[in-house]
This record gives structure tokens, C-alpha cells and sequence, in this order.
């Protein structure tokens, strides 16, 4: 049977599977806002991943995830793709290939040669085709996205684009804070092309070093960056020379706030995902994602939350509200409690004012290296610490921002050693006041 009418069929019996609408499944006409679970940092065979693009999506629809987006490097999943069956076994171990099989049927999985004859290929679905077999109408959606991945130096710089609708390949740089910029711009040149809302945002700061808080505050069209990266060795914890990406986060919003007059940045957790069948603990599933308040499950709805800044991260904390009243200056959070668990919340911020007290890193000779070795404690203070399931913290009028760590007695599900407890990570709050009061 030819592949387009085999594709055709399949989406027919998708469609004939799903019913036909009814009363039972008729979109709201005004939805109330609701939270959203989502991955965007995620990888297949389409780049570095070890398995299907449909199997990884069955494993996030399967276990609570409300959308996910495909990042891999360098490359949009779209068009004829082939692999062969050799590299598919080298990356899985022999562990990719017969499950997908047996998931999704010899009518979906395409071939071509044999095993036997040392020829065996595999066709990888582009997102185009995977897409009706595995979404599902307010409950489950796939994003395109593309991990755009750059360098300056020997220094990686990866940017993701999700709900990209073209390939965007890596622009370069003069220096660190170029290459991140020049990137963004073509982002944002593309997302003004196509009339298509796209969201950048910074990955894994601290892998190979290379990007710096500095680097981070000066680029100030950069607005998301990765506070939490599962990948075991992107280095989130940082050492006695580079800060945390926690630090990063403080020190890159005292600055923007604080120097620059600028928005801050608002903080992701992903997986960045690549193994899916258990050999190595590295880059796996379900360490590290977003929870989006938004009224319909399309990108649209998720990337304008998210550009309000109306979500958090989180390594296993759930949020049930996280509430910021301006007027009262009142950053209120209510947490979902967990069996067995307790729950300590810390009120970060940086106070008007503040003695930034930074010392940068220097070579034997005395150069700059480029890296800071610490700030003082008025940078990303802990302002309160607040235990129980409601905390809140009322701003007393100097802070240029205030964020929040909920974190928990339990581990996460899937603990690394930079994460043996379960964590969530609120917004930056409360700093409209000071961008505000500059324009005037």
C-alpha cells in the first residue's frame, strides 16, 4: 500500500476513534484559567534522543503532561526522513525498535530493507504525521520547537524556540551576550514573519560554563532561561567558581532591575530529555517541568501566560495558586500537599539599595576571567521563610523584586544529586514599580 494512503487511512481511524463531538466534549465557550503541565526541552532520533518521536510523546501524554515540545538540535522534524536501524540500536541498545513495533502496529512503523540483508531502515514521522495518533482535544498537545544550538569559543549556547514554524540556524557572535542576542533576533524576526507567537528561552547556563549571569542581564530581550535543567551534567548547582543557576537568576534580575532598567528574567524547568529506556540515569523524563495557568490548551494561550509571567516551575512541588496583588504588595502561594510531606517556602529577593559586592574571578596574572565568584547577601536575599501550605509575604516597598522557593521534605520521583528534594519555583514579583517609575 503506498505511505500516503496508509497515512490517510491512519488518520481517518484516529478520527473515527476519537467519535464524533458532542455535548460531552464541546469546548467552553469561556473557559476558566487552569494549570497546564508541559516539557519544552525534549529530544528523539531526530537528533540526539534514543527513541520515536511517538514514543516519547506516549510517555508524557501517559503519565499527566498536557503538552510537550520536540527541541531537537538544529533541526525541525518535518520532511522524509530515514534511519538506519544500526544507529537506531546503537543509541537504545537494541531497546527502541521493537517496542515502537509493538506499540503502534506494523500498519504505522514504515520500513524499508531487511535486517538480514544489512539494509534495514526506519522512516521517522515528522511532527506533522505524529500529531493526530497521539494529541487529544484539551488534554494533550504537541508543540514544534528547535533547539538552536550555538557556540562562541568552544563555550555552548542553546537557545530553544518553541512553536517555531521554520528551522533557524545558528547565527553566531562576537561574544557571549552577541551570539545569545543575535539568535533571540532571529527568533523574534521570524515570530513577526510569520504571525506566529514563539518563545525563546536560554538553556542550561551553566554547561561548559558558558554563559554568566552578566552575559544573561545584559542581553535584555532574553526572557526565559532554565533556573532547572534534569540533565545530569549541565552542572544547575554550580561550584566555588561559578554560580548556581539559582545565583545566576538573582544576580542577572538585580542587575536588569537594579542598573538596567529592565524586565527580569522568568524561570523554566525541563528535562531535556534524550534516553527513554532505562540504561543511563543522565538525561531521562519527568525530573523538571512547567505548570502554565491559561484558559485553552493551544500555544497561543500557553506562550501569552507565560509572557505575563503566570507559571512556575517545579522539580515535584504543585502549586494550587500562586497570587500577586499589587495593590496590597501581597505574593501569595497555596501548595497541593503531598502525603507525608512538609513544606518550607522562601521569600528571594534584592532589596533598592543593595551592595552588590561582586569580586570578579581573575587569572594567576591577574585577568578577568569573565566569571563573578560571588555577590553579596543583598543579592537574592532570603527576605522570609515561611513553613506550612499557605505562605505569603507582603512587599515592604524597596525590593526590586521578590520570587519563591516552595520545597519539600520528599524527594523527587527521579532525584539527582543536585536535586534530593522536590522543589518549586515562583515568578519574579513586584518589579513593574521600579521600570515604571524610570519611564517617568
Amino acid at each position: 500500500m503506498p505511505r500516503r494512503l496508509r497515512v490517510m487511512m491512519g488518520l481517518g481511524l484516529a478520527f473515527l476513534s476519537a467519535g464524533a463531538p458532542g455535548a460531552d466534549d464541546a469546548v467552553p465557550a469561556d473557559p476558566d484559567p487552569r494549570w497546564w503541565k508541559g516539557n519544552l526541552h525534549t529530544h528523539t532520533l531526530w537528533s540526539d534522543g534514543n527513541d520515536f518521536p511517538e514514543m516519547v510523546a506516549e510517555w508524557y501524554r501517559t503519565n499527566g503532561y498536557n503538552f510537550l515540545a520536540l527541541s531537537d538540535h538544529n533541526v525541525l522534524s518535518q520532511g522524509e526522513r530515514w534511519m538506519d536501524i544500526g544507529e537506531i540500536d546503537r543509541r537504545s541498545r537494541g531497546s527502541a525498535f521493537e517496542p515502537y513495533l509493538a506499540r503502534f502496529g506494523p500498519s504505522w512503523v514504515e520500513t524499508r530493507g531487511s535486517r538480514a540483508a544489512g539494509d534495514l531502515e526506519v522512516r521517522l514521522k515528522p511532527l506533522e504525521e505524529v500529531r493526530p495518533l497521539v494529541e487529544q482535544r484539551g488534554s494533550f498537545l504537541m508543540i514544534q520547537s528547535e533547539e538552536i544550538s550555538d557556540g562562541f569559543q568552544g563555550k555552548p549556547i542553546h537557545i530553544n524556540a518553541t512553536n517555531i514554524g521554520e528551522v533557524i540556524k545558528p547565527q553566531g557572535g562576537g561574544s557571549v551576550a552577541d551570539t545569545i542576542r543575535n539568535n533571540l533576533l532571529a527568533v523574534i524576526e521570524q515570530s513577526e514573519r510569520l504571525g506566529r507567537p514563539i518563545i525563546p528561552h536560554l538553556n542550561h547556563p551553566n554547561f561548559g560554563w558558558a554563559v554568566t549571569a552578566e552575559d544573561i542581564a545584559e542581553v535584555v530581550e532574553e526572557r526565559f532561561f532554565e533556573v532547572y535543567n534534569g540533565h545530569t551534567g549541565v552542572r544547575n548547582a554550580g561550584d566555588a567558581r561559578h554560580a548556581s543557576t539559582e545565583r545566576i537568576w538573582d544576580i542577572a534580575n538585580t542587575l536588569r532591575i537594579g542598573a538596567l532598567g529592565a524586565a527580569p528574567l522568568y524561570g523554566i524547568a525541563t528535562d531535556d530529555s534524550h534516553s527513554y529506556h532505562g540504561h543511563s540515569p543522565v538525561s531521562i523524563t519527568g525530573r523538571g517541568w512547567v505548570r502554565v495557568r491559561a484558559t485553552h490548551l493551544t500555544p497561543e494561550s500557553l506562550i501569552d501566560a507565560m509572557e505575563r509571567g503566570d507559571f512556575y516551575a517545579s522539580s515535584g512541588v504543585v502549586l494550587d495558586d500562586v497570587r500577586f496583588e499589587p495593590e496590597s504588595g501581597r505574593l501569595s502561594i497555596q501548595i497541593e500537599p503531598a502525603p507525608g510531606a512538609t513544606y518550607v517556602t522562601r521569600f528571594i529577593g534584592t532589596r533598592r539599595g543593595y551592595d552588590d559586592g561582586s569580586e570578579p574571578v581573575r587569572d594567576q596574572d591577574g585577568t578577568p576571567l569573565g566569571v563573578t565568584r560571588s555577590y553579596s547577601g543583598d543579592v537574592g536575599a532570603v527576605l522570609a521563610e515561611v513553613q506550612g501550605l499557605r505562605p505569603s509575604y507582603v512587599l515592604t516597598g524597596d525590593e526590586l523584586y521578590v520570587r519563591a522557593v516552595v520545597e519539600s521534605s520528599l524527594p523527587p520521583e527521579r532525584p539527582t544529586k543536585e536535586m534530593l528534594l522536590r522543589k518549586a519555583w515562583t515568578q519574579p514579583v513586584g518589579w513593574r514599580r521600579w521600570l515604571d517609575a524610570d519611564a517617568d
